[in-house]
């Protein structure tokens, strides 16, 4: 049996096929049309799931949707009946859309698979409540979704049990916790939907001085986590902004405007909404953990791409393990509504052998062959080596103790946001200049972004205050305090960016400001090549692990295919590529003219 999951128009759509409850193929949209985000309809998306499932679109069984847009269309329209006239303006821009697409999902679909079977639809955290919970390998657990909004629900929490999920309590529009963050992610200059992660590295640059006025003025939080928002604050309710004039008021300070100087005072913005984001996040956790009485948490929805508040509730929780969907955002929903069919809807028993595999370490998208690659390669007229598989480890290991920047291109690519060392840029952790290096003319983004460790899953407790697994690069974690440099008392008093530049560890390039890394675990099982590569580096350095961010420019999405890898590899200072088997050094490559939007935004020194 064959179910399609999609996800669409709101942000980060994405398709899903399952075979016999196998998860066969799951990507974004934005990985083929190259738009970071892209909300539209997942047509390239849905094609390579076919494509690699081998099958013809009326092969499908069911396709199913991740929520309900007769209900989400009714939130919109009792919202704007309760305040109006106010936001009428944004009423007027959401129509159109609605009226030619959302609304008429059932013939969307139909039209564009041209699709003539079973059209399903699922809520929205009941689908994020299924991917969180049948892909864990718990038979048994609580799961709590936090996000922006579904049709009405902002978080939910319940109870997960062999083939059936349960919710039992919800928190509703218009108070939500995903978009409290967004507003505040709006207002520290960065964008709403993808800006958030920017917010949380910027938060350790800060002091929590606001944290009493946002819990005295702006979100009133009871002890089981539940809360409301003062709405005279916000603006996403009526108007096209997050916030309003009153906000500005209360901080005594204007949103910051998009690529203007971050000061000190957006940094402690920045600090205090997180922590008053972790403080709720815990109350909730302590609460699920005693309505429940289970041992095990599984966590989706957008909020839960937190994973400083995730470090937190591994450590401080009262639940024994925890599992977080890779893709918790709304990409993730399309895995959650085809589970959600097999299992809830049909009822097919739920083999935990198979559960614990299900992810497939979300190596769940496109991958390219040898050939196929050079081929590419050959087509560019692109000098290169050819490197046999078992010299690859060393090979690479050799050029990152040189400190060189590498672009990594190898098997199927990663589903979520997170590059997971399928399309990573690799270097070297020890270095003390590494980090403004790959920020500035690697990934042309801004100087204060941390970088995450991939670190052998047996050595992770040799540098980090932790023994757990994170696969999925969603938990931080301490460093441990032998690893960690001798601060003067000079360095112990700086403050905002000051912080930036000073050396803080044996690993400072994945070593934030507050001594804090978010760690990936790589278990050779998921990934050998990747695994073994870390491990050559170890047997040459000591060190069990290396930088590893996703392999893309500032704006632009995580490659996918070789025409994009090579595209960025020319377009920045990286200093090699490999891609399969083929090693490119950049000094060899014929001149590559294409620019960049973000090129403008940057001067390179």
């Amino acid at each position: 049996m064959h179910i399609l999951g999609i996800s669409a128009f709101y942000h980060d759509s994405a398709a899903c096929l399952l075979k016999d409850g196998e998860i066969i193929a799951a990507v974004q949209e934005e990985r083929f049309t190259r738009q970071k985000h892209d909300s539209n309809f997942p047509i390239n998306a849905v094609n390579y799931c076919l494509k690699e499932g081998k099958i013809a679109v009326n092969d499908l069984d069911y396709v199913v949707f991740y929520d309900k847009p007769f209900i989400k269309f009714e939130r919109l329209l009792l919202t704007y009946l309760a305040n109006a006239p106010f936001g009428f303006r944004s009423f007027v821009q959401a129509m159109p859309l609605w009226l030619k697409e959302k609304f008429w999902m059932g013939d969307t679909i139909k039209k564009e698979l041209d699709y003539k079977g079973k059209i399903l639809f699922t809520e929205h955290h009941e689908s994020h409540a299924a991917s969180c919970f049948y892909p864990s390998p718990f038979s048994e657990a609580a799961f709590l979704t936090i996000d922006g909004v579904g049709e009405w629900t902002t978080t939910s929490y319940g109870i997960g049990s062999g083939n059936q999920i349960k919710i039992l309590s919800e928190i509703k529009f218009p108070h939500s916790l995903g978009l409290f963050y967004s507003a505040f992610t709006y207002f520290t200059g960065f964008k709403v939907n993808s800006g958030e992660y920017k917010m949380m590295g910027l938060a350790p640059y800060g002091e929590p001085k606001y944290v009493d006025l946002i819990l005295d003025k702006i979100i009133h939080v009871k002890e089981d986590g539940s809360f409301r928002l003062n709405l005279q604050y916000f603006d996403y309710v009526v108007g096209l902004k997050m916030t309003n004039k009153r906000f500005e008021k209360l901080f005594d300070i204007p949103p910051r405007k998009p690529e203007s100087p971050v000061t000190q005072k957006y940094m402690d913005i920045a600090r205090s909404a997180q922590d008053v984001t972790e403080q709720i996040i815990l109350k909730m956790v302590k609460h699920v953990y005693n309505q429940t009485g289970k041992n095990n948490l599984c966590l989706a929805g957008g909020v839960a791409l937190n994973c400083v508040a995730n470090g937190r509730v591994l450590r401080e929780a009262p639940f024994k393990d925890i599992w977080v969907q890779p893709a918790a955002g709304d990409a993730g929903g399309a895995i959650g509504a085809a589970l959600q069919i097999w299992y809830g809807y049909l009822g097919n028993t739920r083999d935990m052998n198979l559960a614990s595999q299900l992810q497939k370490a979300s190596y769940l998208g496109p991958s390219y062959s040898n050939e196929e690659i050079e081929q590419f390669i050959k087509s560019k007229g692109a000098p290169y080596t050819e490197i046999p598989a078992g010299n690859i480890p060393d090979t690479i290991a050799d050029l990152i103790i040189a400190h060189n920047v590498i672009g990594w291109f190898q098997g199927r690519c990663e589903f979520g946001p997170r590059a997971l060392g399928s399309r990573s840029i690799i270097g070297d952790p020890r270095s003390s200049s590494m980090q403004s290096i790959m920020n500035l003319k690697i990934k042309f983004r801004e100087s204060f972004r941390p970088f995450a460790p991939s670190v052998l899953r047996e050595k992770v407790a040799d540098f980090f205050e932790m023994d757990y697994d994170s696969p999925y690069m969603l938990l931080v974690a301490p460093l441990k305090r032998d690893k960690r440099r001798q601060m003067t008392a000079e360095e112990e008093n700086l403050f905002g960016i000051d912080k930036l530049n000073v050396k803080r560890s044996d690993v400072p390039a994945v070593t934030h400001v507050d001594y804090s890394a978010r760690i990936q675990t790589v278990a050779r099982g998921d990934n050998p090549l990747y695994y073994d590569m870390i491990n050559a580096f170890y047997g040459k350095t000591g060190c069990p692990l290396v930088i590893n961010t996703s392999f893309n420019v500032r704006g632009e999405p995580i490659v996918c295919s070789p025409e994009d890898a090579y595209r960025c590899f020319m377009r920045t200072k990286m200093d090699y590529l490999l891609m399969g088997n083929y090693l490119l050094d950049k000094k060899e490559q014929p001149v590559f003219t294409e620019r960049g939007d973000w090129e403008k935004e940057f001067t390179l020194d």
